[in-house]
């Protein structure tokens, strides 16, 4: 705590000399170098956290949700001995074929590629060592911190521990490999109902309790799609688009961490999908809510929207004002209704909306926060692809069917 003071005092001090607009960036900055000091648990904590956009500025918020760990991955030494502590004297036997340099890694996890005993490629996702003790003792620090700060009289009405518990759900939830694994598997069965989606194949006689065996991907690049040809590039926009709205209102279960690392196209026109350690299971109250919010928005019927919201709050401060909050939220659908696809912009329209429920004392539910949060991080590659894509024109049909057709 005392490090954390030091830190930050030299950022209190420029925003009390400065003012509020030159210094409170500093302060942020400040603050997001500090979570990255703390370690990977810090980082984690500090990006689910900028998803909360009904509580915290739109500006801190930018700040967390691009904070990277600076965790360097595991050499081929440590990765040999990391694996056969998992697999044991069968190693070998299972993956005659290892590749002990990691293709990609990061605090949590490194990922190898190897060859199976029957000749398939296949990629292993392992995780670190000692990385569930480091991470679980301090979610503890931050639970800890987060019960002193709700008693401050600035937090009052704020749902901190609320907030705090959910967000170490979420990064403790990246650390179960046995629910990643079912993720993927139940990802790739939902998603097989959206044309070119793949998601790749568990295998579950491969995988163990701190690694998942999946299908290896080859010749995944991050620029794929711009060498590609705009026909292709505006399937490749509408395919992702409409993949994201099939689990938000179809079946509610929806990977929430769709940024450019775990979302890939290829040239035979499939998008893949990858990493599904961050993805939750509506309820099916929420998934209809969440589906009626967007048919309502779609149609302009800002009323409606207004009270969806409300209906779907995880409460409100002492001092809320709901009929402000629902005029100016009904004002808002209107508004962006009327707007040509090229410039309507969801995270526009969300950080509107959370800055009327952080004004307005409403706060909302966290299990909406995070399905809300994919359609946010996939914005800037949907328009990247295609810039005159509609996404509530795009949203329709799939909203038709997860409130009036037939659901498996």
């Amino acid at each position: 705590m005392v490090t954390t003071v030091v830190m930050l005092a030299p950022a209190g001090i420029r925003v009390a000399v400065q003012g509020r607009e030159r210094g409170l960036p500093h302060l942020y900055r400040q603050i997001g170098r500090l979570l990255v000091a703390l370690g990977p648990a810090f980082v984690k904590a500090g990006q689910v956290l900028g998803t909360r956009r009904d509580i915290l500025t739109p500006a801190l918020c930018a700040e967390l949700e691009v904070l990277q760990d600076s965790v360097p991955p595991l050499d081929s030494a440590r990765s040999r001995e990391v694996l056969r502590d998992i697999y044991g004297p069968r190693l070998t036997e299972l993956f005659p074929v290892i590749d002990y340099e990691p293709i990609a890694g990061g605090s949590v996890a490194c990922v190898y590629r190897a060859t199976d005993a029957d000749g398939r490629e296949v990629a292993l996702k392992v995780l670190r060592p000692e990385i569930s003790s480091i991470l679980a003792a301090d979610l503890r620090i931050m639970r800890w911190g987060a019960g002193l700060a709700a008693r401050l009289p600035v937090l009052r009405g704020v749902p901190v521990t609320d907030v705090v518990d959910a967000m170490c759900a979420a990064v403790l939830a990246q650390l179960d490999f046995p629910r990643e694994a079912a993720n993927l598997t139940r990802l790739r069965r939902d998603l097989s109902a959206v044309p070119r989606i793949w998601v790749p194949q568990v295998y579950p006689e491969l995988t163990r309790p701190d690694c998942v065996a999946m299908e290896f991907i080859p010749n995944l690049d991050l620029r794929t799609a711009q060498r590609c040809p705009v026909a292709l590039r505006r399937r490749f926009a509408q395919s992702a688009l409409t993949a994201i709205y099939h689990m938000l209102f179809v079946d509610g279960f929806v990977h929430c961490d769709l940024h450019p690392g775990n979302l890939y196209f290829t040239r035979g026109g499939e998008v893949v999908v990858l990493d599904a350690g961050f993805s939750v299971q509506l309820t099916e109250r929420l998934r209809v809510l969440f589906a009626e919010f967007f048919l309502n928005m779609a149609v302009g019927r800002g009323d409606r929207c207004a009270e969806i919201v409300v209906d779907s709050s995880t409460g409100q401060r002492p001092d809320a004002d709901l009929p402000g909050f629902l005029t100016r939220m009904a004002e808002l659908v209107v508004r962006v209704h009327g707007l040509p696809a090229r410039e309507f912009s969801l995270i526009g329209f969300a950080t509107e909306m959370f800055d009327l429920q952080r004004r307005h004392g409403v706060h909302a539910a966290p299990e909406l926060i995070f399905p809300l949060l994919s359609l946010l991080v996939i914005e800037g590659t949907i328009r990247d692809l295609d810039p005159d894509v509609d996404f509530q024109e795009t949203a329709k049909p799939v909203l038709n069917r997860g409130l009036f057709g037939t659901r498996r």
